[in-house]
């Protein structure tokens, strides 16, 4: 048996409905601590709650470098999730902490979660099944999806299989990315503009990573591009939308639905749109399953006990991958100019 590690985990649902995982680290002589307030943890809290850990396993929370520098112990950090832009990377490499993270290893159950989001809205089922339950009989006009076309922004995996799932609906499906893989368009995706896309678009779903490229690429004139009867579905990350644009868009109706997974702050504080009969807000659960669940904390425990054993994990976040990052960020920045 290995020396015993502290294991450190600020991801709310790690352990908690898939215990493989938490078993697999106990089994390897791992003493592991689990979030105890239910929520992402603020700076001083991971540092009270992970000062001594070996290895932390990160949540949603965010990890700046001044926090990082005080985590003296640390080797690495397994994010549990397919991103990593709440690490400062560059601050990790300074202090010899490995980072990794788990690609693709929600992504189906995203893709389920996005058209769940999707069929709801078109159909108006949220408003209608409240007001049934309250005793009402209102039968709302919804939209179909056959013949519609949704725009998915960001076709990496994710984006890949919900064009994957629009085929299946009969749905005309575009795309923008400024890398063009092959595979999404077996699903008859055509990758065109951004600002094409939003103008054609009767549904237009987000699937990108934040980056300094991508914080704030929806605002006031990309939403003034689309239509009026158009949906927008963010599973993303929060700052893709410039919130202070949604939030007119919205109220004037500008477009005609919104329905968002992702928060700034989790739990997030109370927006007037959140109100909305035609808003949805879902507490970041878009990928959570029992399965994804159980693959997403194999995967991190796969990385820990790597590392743990003197071995290169095998989802590491190298160099490499902090300079396509930074390649493609500035690519998608010429792009929009």
């Amino acid at each position: 048996m290995m020396s015993s590690w502290i294991v450190a985990s600020s991801a709310v649902t790690f352990g908690r409905f898939a215990t493989e995982p938490l078993h697999r680290l106990e089994e390897a002589g791992c003493s592991v601590r689990l979030n105890p307030y239910g929520r992402p943890l603020s700076g001083r809290e991971m540092v009270e709650f992970a000062q001594d850990a070996d290895a932390l396993i990160l949540g949603n929370d965010s990890l700046s470098a001044a926090t990082i520098r005080r985590l003296h112990k640390l080797k690495i950090i397994a994010r549990y999730g397919v991103g990593f832009d709440g690490v400062d990377l560059i601050e990790a490499r300074a202090n010899n902490i490995q980072v990794t993270y788990a690609p693709a290893a929600n992504r189906e159950e995203t893709a389920d979660f996005t058209f769940g989001l999707i069929l709801d809205l078109a159909r108006r089922i949220t408003p209608m099944a409240n007001s049934t339950r309250g005793g009402d009989w209102n039968k709302l006009v919804g939209m179909s999806l056959y013949g519609k076309t949704v725009g998915i922004i960001g076709v990496g995996q994710i984006g890949t299989a919900v064009a994957r799932r629009a085929m299946g609906f009969g749905m005309d499906v575009l795309g923008y990315d400024i890398v063009q893989r092959t595979e999404p368009t077996i699903y008859g995706l055509i990758y065109t503009t951004l600002n094409d896309l939003l103008r054609r678009s009767d549904i237009v779903t987000l699937h990108v990573p934040l980056t300094s490229a991508t914080r704030n690429m929806i605002g006031t004139k990309e939403l003034k591009i689309m239509k009026s009867s158009a949906i927008l579905i963010n599973t993303a990350r929060s700052n893709v939308i410039r919130q202070d644009a949604l939030c007119k868009a919205l109220e004037s109706g500008q477009i005609s639905a919104f329905a968002t997974d992702v928060f700034e702050r989790e739990p997030p504080k109370h927006m007037p749109y959140f109100d909305y009969d035609n808003v949805l807000v879902t507490p970041h659960v878009a990928g959570s399953t029992k399965e994804s669940g159980e693959r997403m904390g194999n995967i991190v425990v796969d990385n820990i006990l790597a590392a743990k054993g003197g071995v290169e994990p095998p989802d590491l976040v190298s160099a490499q991958t902090l300079y396509t990052t930074a390649f493609d960020a500035a690519a998608i920045a010429a792009a929009s100019g």
